[in-house]
This record gives structure tokens, sequence and C-alpha cells, in this order.
């Protein structure tokens, strides 16, 4: 009885011991423990139970992997969707609140002209200066919000391409010099080499006159405009600036985004609708360039930076 007890035992532990496993191996893969392996078991019944597992480990360990990629994109896309919907309404918001006022102004003015308020020619050409003005604002306003979405949502290519950066600045310098006289402004520029730089050169141009055109809407103090082009470390740095009131630290680093405007009794003074900036941003961002702007004592100075083409 005691040789047969001791035989039993054997026996029932070398069956028990690859269930007790198998069961050890199931309670870790349903606490998401997918690296136990079950061991090769003697038993042709057991091995093919423990193949089994393993396959079942490694497809729920993959399944698993799946699904957690599967919820973060989603998760990602979800964000996306409400960004991209909150940056709907913030645009139609601004839309809306530019073409208010201008909208507003040349009802008005048209009313007047159509009830005969001034009878006299002074009177009915201030009017129609006054909506023609308007009207323009209106144009400009549509017309940069165009570009700002082909640069941002287009799919047009950039061709890059070598080109004069001082040759280009000379030439815009010259056709904006009447602006200049007008304002009794200063300008400072010299660079009577060929400065060659890589980049789309009628995107620059695009950046050029917004940075040229921002500093003669905003020149004050001495009334001067320095533009320089440096080369440094295999790129071309331009920078455009003028004398005048530094702009406010907090504002620095919001005044690329769309209908953002510092001082908006001047810039409206001026036609700005806060536009200019962020066309500046996406075309230098589509060319994977840097740019930014600095206060000075006396000014500010905003630049960027192209690959050396020399």
């Amino acid at each position: 009885m005691i040789v047969g007890s001791f035989i039993i035992y054997l026996v029932s532990r070398k069956i028990s011991e690859p269930i007790l496993e198998a069961a050890r191996l199931s309670e870790r893969m349903s606490g998401l423990d997918f690296n136990v392996k079950f061991s090769e078991g003697k038993d042709e019944e057991l091995e093919l139970l423990g193949k089994n597992m393993n396959q079942l480990s490694e497809t729920l360990e993959l399944t698993i992997s799946e699904l957690k990629t599967a919820n973060n994109e989603l998760q990602r896309d979800i964000e996306q969707k409400e960004q991209t919907d909150q940056m709907r309404k913030e645009f139609l918001s601004n839309v809306s609140h530019e073409l208010k006022t201008p909208i507003a102004l040349i009802q008005g003015y048209a009313e007047g002209l159509k009830e005969c308020i001034n009878d006299d020619d002074e009177s009915r050409d201030f009017y129609c200066d006054v909506i023609m003005d308007e009207a323009g604002r209106m144009n400009r306003l549509v017309r940069n919000l165009m570009t700002l979405n082909e640069l941002e949502f287009g799919d047009e290519d950039m061709v890059m391409e070598r080109f004069d950066l001082a040759g280009m600045i000379h030439t815009m310098l010259q056709a904006m010099q009447i602006l200049f006289e007008q304002k009794d402004v200063r300008l400072v520029f010299d660079a009577p080499e060929p400065v060659y730089a890589w980049g789309n050169e009628f995107k620059m141009e695009q950046v050029l006159n917004n940075y040229i055109s921002n500093a003669l809407n905003h020149v004050d103090g001495e009334k001067v405009v320095k533009i320089t082009l440096k080369r440094k470390e295999g790129h071309v740095r331009a920078g455009v600036f003028n004398t005048g009131k530094p702009i406010p630290e907090e504002d620095l680093e919001r005044i690329w985004d769309k209908f953002y405007k510092v001082d908006k009794a001047r810039t409206r003074e001026y036609g700005g609708s806060g536009v200019g900036l962020s066309i500046v941003k996406a075309i230098m961002e589509s060319m994977h360039q840097r740019y930014g702007a600095v206060n000075y004592e006396n000014g500010v100075e905003f630049w960027f930076e192209l690959d050396d083409g020399n």
C-alpha cells in the first residue's frame, strides 16, 4: 500500500504540475503579462496545450498593441478635430469682426449719398472716397486670406531656386522710394555685391514686402528704416529694422497669429488687417527656415534666414 501510494503520488504530480503551470500562466495572462511561456511537457496533449497557450499569449499581446495604437491615433484625431473646430470658430469670428466695420461704413455712406444728405460736390467726393477706401480694405483682406489659405492648406510645391537677395531688395526699394519720401523716412541699405541665397524668389518678395511695409507703418522717433544682410554659418540673415516703440514682450510671440494686432487703433489707421505676419510665418515654415522679431531700445527688427547660395 505504501509503495502503491508513493507511485500514485509521483504519477499524479507528473500530471498535475503541467496543469498547475498552465493555470499560473493563464492567471498571469489575465493580468496582461505576456512575458511568461509554457515549458514543454512530456505528455503529447499537455505539450499541445502549452503551445496553444503560448500562441494565444502572443496573439493577445499583438492584438492589445494594435488596439492601443488605434486608440492613440483615435485620440490624436479627436484632438486635431477639436483644434480644427476651435480654429474655424476663431477664424470666422475674426473675419466677421474685421469685415463688420468696413461694411457698416460702406452701408452708412452709401445711404447718405442716396438720401442726398449733402448736395455739395466736396461732401459727395468725401463720401465716395470713404466707400472706395473701405471697399479696398475689404478687398485686401480677402486677397490676404486667400494667400494664407493657399500657403497653409494648399498642395502647391515650394520651388527652391538660387537668386540674388541683395538685387531683389534693391529693386523693391527703388519701387517703394516714393513711400519713404512721403513719410520723410531715412532709408539705410548698403549691399553693393550680389548676395545669393536659396529660396522661392516670389514668396520671399512677399515676406520682404510685409516686413518693409510694416516698418514704414510703425516707424517713429528718428524715422530710420535700416535693412541688413549678413552671412552666418551657411545662412544669409536679412533684417528690417525701424526706429520707434518696441513691441511689448508679451506680444512678441503672438504677432505671428492671424488677426492679432498690438495696436488696434494704429493698425486700422494704415489699413492693416493683422494677416501680413501670418503670411510671413506660413511662407518661412513652408521652406523650413527661421524667422522672428527682436526688440531694441530704439526700435524693432524683423528678420529671416535662408540657406547661403554662394
